[in-house]
């Protein structure tokens, strides 16, 4: 088994699947573990989880806790995250029609 951690920052909240509460924008830590493939003849790794480290706010700030997520869902969020200025940037440039 090996892990590896990786620090991901998102400008924007962000939500993703199977957790409740949207999450406030700020850098997270997300924590994977591979599992060593044996019987091969080189080294290879399968992944077999993937975490994202959420730091309490208020009463609980200085704690944290790891939610199990999954790759594909951490990229989506990420890629809406980045889109999201593009999104609004087109649509400030959008012509508007003016009222009578």
């Amino acid at each position: 088994m090996r892990s590896s951690t990786a620090t991901v920052i998102f400008a924007n909240s962000f939500h993703l699947p199977g957790h409740e509460a949207d999450f406030p924008s700020g850098s997270y830590e997300v924590l994977r573990e591979d599992e060593r493939l044996d019987g091969l003849t080189f080294e290879a790794f399968r992944r077999v989880a993937t975490y994202l480290r959420v730091w309490g706010r208020g009463a609980q700030a200085g704690q944290s806790e790891l939610l199990s997520i999954t790759e594909q869902d951490l990229d989506a969020a990420l890629l809406a995250d980045k889109a999201l200025p593009d999104l609004l940037l087109q649509d400030q440039a959008k012509p508007r029609e003016s009222q009578p």
